[in-house]
């Protein structure tokens, strides 16, 4: 007993600590089929936002603009991969720092719902998987095989324990976390793999939090668990009442939660930029409000899929996902206001209060150009820096994956033992190119490879040639897979009758290359015109004006990846689009008074006038359909329509 206080008084203070305490709650609240914050009914209107697209320094703007588009909630999720890039070796520094999110969303006054994984789609990188799980080549990814099990114990014991204290009842502002991520849409429906994860949720951050699980309708039956919450996503053009109908043969009581409203929809190369219609998501938003349901919507601000970290879907063959991934979302790319986002703001404000004011207006954009680029030089002519520790020699070729290559580029080579005269046919068996090859003899290209697309070229060569093949990972699968996905040749070219071996494998290191060794211009320009095949382009540039956003725009170009004073941009893909200008933050230029440097790696062809602009909006839907057709007819002559992927 404290000195002079009367045990009375003590009873009574101790008794208001504990009502405090217990008062920092989220439950269900079955009864009456509602969640309680605090001991008060309570229904979340959420939107994801996804930290890992967007630089850190904008995550402010994003989440003020949600919470003032009168949203009460964030939902995100976690990429094993953008953390631990190696066994291990943890990161979660700069754009990576999870925990200063959690601190920008709690000065946003937003509450949380976490989706930690381990696997989350998200069309991110190997839905979040670290790609050194596939050195260990028979390993059985999202199920209870130990080898899985094993990695996923040792991540979680790392991420969880930090997310610990950001948890509601702990003080923090995180009131719901996912388990796994619609499990029921993949075949392996492993429930001692979900058991494993739901007690390893509740052995490390306790049975207060309440776990719940997502999946689209049909994956109910494998997606979720006895003790999970079991949530549903659908969008707009869905059945709302025949969807919670079923749901409720799964969670017969407690609050109705779309976890993932779908605002708009993601892009794939080749195919049309995807839109929905800012009626149907709000129609679609207030009849689900109308039921008392708590919503998140999906995304509510899309960001970029910078440098390599785009996924991939397959529906009968392998779609890459663009880099921009905007979403057709209420906030766009760019982070201005859309309307699309009024239309949802005047919804929520008939069942909610919103934030007084306006929102911010769009951010100031900018135009320049055309610029020209020059030549510095064909990527072969610059292996020594790009692979500086030399090649790796195998009989067979060796995957991205046996060789610790994560992203990016590999360069396969040998040398052909005896002289082909006539045209002879190049390939890969069993579809082994993973994901796209740009093939040289004695440096000079002579065509691509592509899977599940193109499937053969026509080589001639004189005994002794170089043969190179430069593999570019396009994006591991993220969605509609059952299998590992594999990157590089994955099985050994032949030519003609002759298996192909005695190979060379480089590991190249473009993004140090571009960003260290070319500032130094050690090297002068070594060529004065436009080549095929992969090559270096750069130029330099001042702003003169206003500093502001922008949009690269590369009419002419084909494929390849792109720099802006060393930072990744993404990928490029003009020949095929639909994406056409790549979203360029403000932060990344330099102000007046210093030169800014662009650098490109073109992989196939250069247009003849190599020049590029930056435009004050985006261009997303243009698709070249009669390339494209000629690419879908080298494949097969019919496709099913595809399913829409989760997420």
């Amino acid at each position: 007993m404290l000195p002079g206080l009367p045990s009375r008084l003590l009873l009574v203070l101790v008794t208001l600590l504990q009502t405090q305490a217990d008062a920092r709650s989220f439950i269900v609240d079955r009864q009456h089929d509602r969640f309680l914050l605090d001991g008060v009914p309570f229904r979340y209107v959420s939107g994801s936002l996804h930290y890992f697209r967007v630089p850190r320094v904008l995550w402010a703007d994003r989440l003020i603009k949600m919470q003032l588009s009168g949203l009460n909630a964030v939902q995100f999720y976690v990429p094993w991969n953008y953390h631990e890039p190696e066994p291990g070796i943890y990161n979660f520094n700069g754009s990576r720092d999870l925990i200063a999110f959690l601190n920008e969303a709690a000065r946003a006054n937003l509450l949380v719902i976490l989706r930690p994984g381990p696997y989350i789609c998200a069309e991110w990188e190997m839905g979040g998987l670290p790609s050194w799980l596939l050195r260990k080549p028979n390993i059985h990814l999202r199920t209870s095989d130990p080898a899985f099990l094993s990695a996923v114990d040792s991540w979680f014991k790392v991420l969880l324990p930090k997310i610990y204290p950001f948890l509601y009842h702990n003080g923090g502002n995180i009131i719901s976390i996912q388990v796994e991520n619609e499990y029921g849409s993949y075949r392996a429906c492993d429930f001692n793999y979900m058991r494993h994860l739901a007690g390893l949720f509740r052995a490390l951050l306790g049975d207060k939090v309440l776990l719940f699980t997502t999946d689209g309708p049909q994956g109910l039956k494998c997606g979720s668990l006895q003790g999970l919450y079991t949530t549903v996503d659908f969008g707009p053009a869905d059945n709302i009442t025949k969807i919670f109908t079923l749901l409720r043969n799964y969670e017969p009581h407690g609050p109705l939660v779309n976890s993932e409203y779908y605002t708009g929809w993601l892009d794939y190369w080749g195919q049309n930029h995807s839109t929905r219609s800012s009626p149907s998501v709000a129609r679609g938003l207030e009849n689900m409000l109308k039921l008392g349901a708590s919503v998140n919507m999906y995304m509510f601000h899309g960001g970029t899929n910078f440098g390599y970290w785009n996924g991939a879907d397959e529906k009968g063959r392998f779609l890459p996902i663009t880099t921009s991934y905007d979403y057709d979302a209420p906030i766009s790319e760019a982070g201005d206001p859309t309307p699309k986002l009024f239309a949802i703001r005047n919804v929520i404000s008939k069942f909610q209060e919103i934030p007084l004011g306006p929102l911010p207006p769009p951010s100031p954009k900018i135009k320049l150009g055309p610029l020209t680029l020059n030549l510095d030089g064909n990527l072969l002519a610059f292996l020594d820096f790009l692979c500086p520790h030399g090649p790796i020699h195998s009989v067979l070729p060796l995957t991205f994956e046996a060789m610790k290559q994560a992203h990016g580029f590999m360069l396969y080579r040998t040398y052909l033992t005896y002289t082909v005269f006539e045209p002879t046919r190049f390939w890969v068996p069993n579809n082994g190119v993973h994901d796209r090859a740009y093939v040289m003899i004695d440096g000079v290209f002579k065509g691509i490879l592509e899977r599940n697309m193109k499937h053969h070229l026509l080589l001639t060569g004189k005994i002794g040639a170089k043969l190179d093949i430069l593999l570019e990972n396009m994006g591991r699968l993220s969605f509609g897979s059952n299998h590992s996905d594999f990157k590089g040749l994955l099985e050994p070219p032949i030519l003609g009758q002759t298996i192909l071996t005695e190979w060379m494998m480089f590991p190249l290191k473009v993004d140090k290359l571009v960003r260290w060794w070319f500032p130094l211009q050690l090297q002068k320009r070594s060529q004065s015109q436009a080549s095929s095949g992969p090559a270096f382009y750069s130029t330099s540039f001042p702003l003169l004006g206003s500093i502001g956003d922008t949009f690269l725009y590369l009419p002419g170009w084909n494929k390849g990846q792109v720099w802006i004073n060393g930072f990744n941009l993404g990928r490029y893909w003009t020949k095929r689009g639909p994406q056409q200008t790549l979203y360029v933050p403000r932060l990344l230029l330099f102000p007046r008074g210093a030169m800014n440097k662009i650098t490109l790696l073109e992989l196939e062809n250069v247009p003849h006038e190599p020049k590029i602009q930056f435009l004050d909006k985006p261009i997303f839907n243009s698709t070249m359909h009669g390339g494209y057709t000629y690419f879908l007819s080298e494949a097969q002559n019919t496709y099913e329509p595809m399913e829409l992927s989760g997420h």
